[in-house]
Order: C-alpha cells, then sequence, then structure tokens
C-alpha cells in the first residue's frame, strides 16, 4: 500500500507533460512542468539511482516556472546509450545536447550525484544564465562521516556487477537493502513523512535498465565532486546545502562555496541528503529569491 503523498495537492494544480527527445544517440523520457510561456525555465537533474519524481517536491513549491525534469539514461523511463560506458563524460555530454535541444538557455539544477554531472556539463561550456546545486557533492564520497558505509557500497555494487546476471540484479534490486539506505538518509521524525520517503525509494529506486549502467553511474558518483569543475563555473550559483548531511558535511559545502567564482550558499537546519524530500519549500524560497535577485 503506497503511503500518502504529502506534496500531491500542489503538484495537482501544476500543468504536467511527459516528452521524448532524441539525444546522444539515444531518446530521454522528460517531463515539462508548468506553463511554457513561463518566463524563466529551469532544467532539473536528478541524483543516483532516482529519477523525475524525486524533484517533484521542490517543483510543488515553483508553480511560476516551467520546469523541465529528465530521466537520466538508463534510469527510470529513459534507456541507456547506446555503445557507451555511462560514466561521467557520458553524462556530462548528454546534458549539454539534452539542454541544446529542449530549453537552451535554461537555468541549470542538480540534486546530488546530478550536481557533479551539472558542474562538469557548466564546466565544458554548457550554456546557462545560473546554476542551482541542491544537496551537492562537495567532497569525496569516501571521505565523508559516513565513509565505511561508502565503502561497503563500493563492494555492494561490485558484487551486484560481477555476481551471476540474475543473483547480481536481484541483489542491486533487494528492497530490504533499498530500505536500509533510504532510512539511513531521512532524518525527519515525521512518521508520514518517513513513511512517503521510503514509499518513494521503494517504487522508484530500482527502476535502473541494467546493473552495468548502475554500477557505471555508481563509479562516476564516487570518483568525482563538485570541487574539481567548481573554478571553471563562472555563473552565479546557488549552494542548498543539509546541516546533518552525512555524505557531504556542511564545512565542506563552506569551503565549496569559496571555491566557486560567484556563489551563494543557503544552509538548511535539520535535514541531511534528502532536502527534496523533507525540506521542498524552503528549498524553492531559497531558488526563488536567488532567480529574483
Amino acid at each position: 500500500m503506497s503511503a500518502p503523498h504529502p506534496y500531491a495537492e500542489r503538484l495537482s494544480t501544476i500543468r504536467t507533460a511527459r516528452r521524448e527527445v532524441a539525444v546522444g544517440g539515444g531518446v530521454t523520457a522528460y517531463w515539462e512542468y508548468g506553463e511554457p510561456t513561463a518566463t524563466t525555465t529551469i532544467v532539473a537533474v536528478h541524483g543516483f539511482r532516482g529519477e523525475h519524481h524525486g524533484l517533484e517536491p521542490v517543483l510543488a513549491y515553483l508553480p511560476d516556472y516551467r520546469v523541465i525534469s529528465p530521466d537520466l539514461p538508463g534510469f527510470g523511463e529513459t534507456p541507456p546509450v547506446p555503445g557507451r560506458r555511462h560514466d561521467l563524460e557520458t553524462y556530462a555530454r548528454w546534458l549539454r545536447e539534452f539542454v541544446a535541444a529542449v530549453a537552451p538557455g535554461a537555468i541549470i539544477l542538480g540534486h546530488s550525484f546530478g550536481s557533479i554531472v551539472v558542474a562538469a556539463a557548466v564546466a565544458e561550456g554548457l550554456s546557462t544564465p545560473r546554476v542551482i546545486l541542491v544537496n551537492p557533492i562537495g567532497a569525496p564520497a569516501l571521505e565523508g562521516p559516513r565513509g565505511i558505509l561508502t565503502r561497503l557500497a563500493v563492494f555492494y555494487y561490485w558484487a551486484g556487477a560481477r555476481l551471476p546476471q540474475r543473483v547480481g540484479t536481484a541483489l542491486l534490486r533487494n528492497g530490504l537493502i533499498v530500505r536500509v539506505m533510504s532510512v539511513s538518509m531521512a532524518k525527519t521524525r515525521d512518521r508520514e513523512l518517513r513513511a512517503f520517503i521510503h514509499d518513494q525509494h521503494d517504487t522508484y529506486f530500482s527502476r535502473f535498465a541494467d546493473r552495468d549502467v548502475l554500477h557505471d553511474a555508481f563509479v562516476a558518483s564516487v570518483s568525482h565532486d563538485v570541487r574539481e569543475f567548481a573554478p571553471q563555473i563562472s555563473q552565479p550559483t546557488l549552494l542548498i546545502a543539509a546541516d546533518r548531511d552525512d555524505i557531504t558535511p556542511i564545512e565542506r559545502e563552506r569551503e565549496l562555496a569559496a571555491l566557486l567564482p560567484d556563489a551563494r550558499l543557503v544552509e538548511i537546519p535539520d535535514v541531511g541528503h534528502l532536502i527534496h524530500y523533507e525540506t521542498p519549500e524552503p528549498a524553492a524560497a531559497a531558488i526563488r529569491e536567488f532567480l529574483d535577485r
């Protein structure tokens, strides 16, 4: 039984359309929220193992904007890029081509692994007036406060890729392991909100195309961080960070902000790596203020 969606009523008032576009040698599924005539367009890139649904709570508080939210190649309803390893280079190239085809000149937003993809694409020439990074990966994941768990995750994804295909895929889609991941990231004490978060992860966290894509994306997510691209991002950049993030501590987010030529850091208290689920309203407020400056 699905948990109640706390943001469903808001989302129901926003015009939504599913679309597809041929880019990068494949077809990308994406969703358009808001009116096509809106003054401002945002392209929103989700995180590792997620898909477009994950960012909907934030979009629910941005009804006046046009938001384009694709499923990353190999996740959700977007198939893998044919003949390519799904490393950071592939994802950054895909994003540049996607934006050029669907929303040239849009503001670019990335959450978690999406922050790395966005940073790499912008550093390599993606044209955008502003950049927004939510829960940005501001330091190597293996150095985070839960580095031991991250190392266990490295083994988990390695095993999933090396075991016989049926066994490996079953391991990667194991519901108990997905629930452990969800519990470890959620910080809210609200029982209904926690139930919603777990239901979202149960529903969407295993919608990857195959284990090879998942392993490639995981390696990319722990092998890179936004710092390596920061000096090349000259656009005004908003960082929305959490003071209880177990992947990038808030101190490292402050260091990341100092590396960016033109950055503003907004710190949200009492939340971890799930700003998009637990505190979407203050995140959206920070975005509106940033774009209205």
